[in-house]
């Protein structure tokens, strides 16, 4: 299956740090209780519509948590959720993923680290690795430290993306979407402690 995608810089500048970090809980702690204010709902840019468009709807923080490796900080991630989602059926619901990078990060390196944290999720072939890899390497650049990229999950559409709040485009893939998000959502993760951060007060 060939993802229908369109070049987008930074795309996928939010993948494939998982595998090389375990997230300092400590920290997250102390900077969730800097940051109280932000669980509030609010509009959020980039959300997902009704009709699939890309519009402004509310979404609730439900956690935030930093990635680190070898004790280096790496990136804070928040997710934001919909009304009604589940952290077991993430995959079904409208959300938003922003990652604010701490350090630079070179793209050729984080296009293949993210097929082999996609594969921890869901299983496809070689060929299709293969074609994701290329879109990969096609499309990341180097992420700089202080860079925000958010991702836009869309449900059985694919995910659409900004960099600094701008729109830069959309991975119209959903099974591509579905293993992107699973990066951080699913129960395979390898950054379990992190994907306790995200989901603290989503309500499960």
């Amino acid at each position: 299956m060939t993802p229908a995608a369109r070049a987008v810089p930074c795309l996928l500048a939010l993948a494939a740090n998982a595998a090389w970090a375990s997230s300092d809980m400590a920290h997250s702690a102390a900077h969730s209780a800097a940051h109280s204010a932000a669980t509030q709902q609010r509009p959020v840019e980039g959300a997902p519509a009704a009709d699939g468009s890309v519009a402004a709807m509310s979404l609730r923080q439900a956690g935030q948590g930093r990635m680190t490796w070898l004790g280096l900080d790496v990136y804070d991630a928040r997710l934001d959720v919909a009304p009604g989602f589940t952290a077991d059926n993430y995959a079904a619901h409208p959300m938003r993923l922003e990652l604010t990078y701490l350090r630079a990060l070179p793209g050729a390196r984080i296009a293949e680290r993210s097929v082999v944290e996609m594969r921890r999720v869901g299983r496809f072939d070689e060929a299709q690795a293969q074609r994701w890899r290329d879109a990969l390497q096609r499309l990341l650049p180097d992420v700089k430290k202080g860079d925000r990229i958010a991702g836009i999950y869309r449900p059985g559409q694919g995910v659409v993306f900004l960099a600094n709040d701008r729109p830069v485009g959309e991975v119209a893939d959903a099974e591509f979407a579905r293993l992107f998000f699973g990066i951080w959502l699913a129960p395979q993760t390898s950054a379990p402690q992190l994907r306790e951060a995200l989901l603290a007060r989503s309500g499960r």
